[in-house]
């Protein structure tokens, strides 16, 4: 079952590690393509009762630099709690595993993306003791990807693109580039995207047209969402037949049905309350009379 776009916005780095050198490089700060990745528990508990979590804690590994930790936040909103609850993630997994840490903000709205995005001054005025500095990717600064051709170049940054511009005018044009540049790309890669962009649109209007892009250009895939919208299909299907049966009986007997009725049966997607009516229109001595106990 799909669940929140706050999933989808800091999983995509679980499923495709190496798409934070890419982020970044978007971001204007360069860091070299993981050679290796860990992923890491993302409980930063301490033995007193105080619980706190990342969303996504990844290690990653290089060729030439320094390994890293990325902590991968998604913000939904503004909260004026999260600055203290990141600067203790990167006090303490700098203390824990004593490996640079970087916090990247994903965010769908830009006014959130630029408070994430302030740096954050914590001790007194005069001598700053810390000094908490995200990078933030965002509506305001990811690639409005809307060419296939460019999409297939990079299908997870395209991914997170449609995921961060999930509220844009044009992600009609987005969501036709990535479904178009996944048609030609093994499921086994394009699959977990599928279902990423599906989380990353939770119920805006754009949810329904990319389940429709789905059914249409990526029908083959085994996909959750995709059995999902096959199973969909298979009862609208059902719910269509029973309510053209029920009006076929009912015009066999030649019982007049109004255009109000007609509507309801036509309109009804309960399987199971259709084939009640169909029961009753056998013995109904008016359309009207069908619906008597609803």
């Amino acid at each position: 079952m799909v669940s929140s776009p706050h999933e989808a916005m800091h999983r995509i780095f679980q499923e495709h590690p190496g798409l934070f050198s890419r982020v970044s490089e978007v971001l204007g700060v360069t860091f070299s393509p993981p050679t290796s990745v860990t992923i890491l528990p993302t409980d930063l508990t301490e033995s007193r009762p105080v619980e706190r979590r990342v969303d996504t804690l990844l290690r990653l590994d290089t060729e030439h630099d320094e390994p890293l930790l990325l902590a991968v936040e998604a913000q939904g909103r503004k909260d004026l709690d999260k600055p203290a609850s990141w600067t203790y993630y990167l006090s303490y997994l700098h203390a824990k595993y004593k490996v640079p840490p970087v916090l990247l903000v994903v965010c769908q709205d830009r006014a959130t993306a630029e408070w994430a995005a302030r740096p954050v001054h914590i001790g007194p005025k005069q001598w700053a003791s810390l000094t908490l500095r995200p990078l933030v990717a965002g509506p305001h600064n990811m690639p409005l990807i809307t060419n296939a051709a460019e999409a297939r170049k990079d299908l997870a940054l395209a991914t997170l693109s449609a995921i961060t511009h999930a509220d844009d005018p044009d992600i009609d044009a987005i969501l036709k580039s990535l479904s178009a540049a996944m048609r030609e790309a093994p499921e086994s890669l394009t699959g977990p995207l599928v279902e990423l962009t599906a989380q990353g649109l939770g119920k805006r209007p754009a949810a329904q047209q990319w389940r429709n892009l789905v059914a249409v250009d990526l029908s083959f895939y085994k996909s959750p969402i995709s059995e999902e919208i096959r199973d969909e299909g298979r009862d609208e299907g059902r719910a269509q037949q029973g309510a053209r049966d029920v009006l076929r009986v009912l015009e066999v007997r030649g019982i007049a049905v109004s255009g109000e009725a007609r509507d309801r049966i036509s309109g009804c997607d309960d399987v199971d309350l259709l084939e009640h009516w169909m029961d009753r229109a056998i013995t109904a001595g008016s359309a009207e009379e069908i619906f008597a106990a609803e």
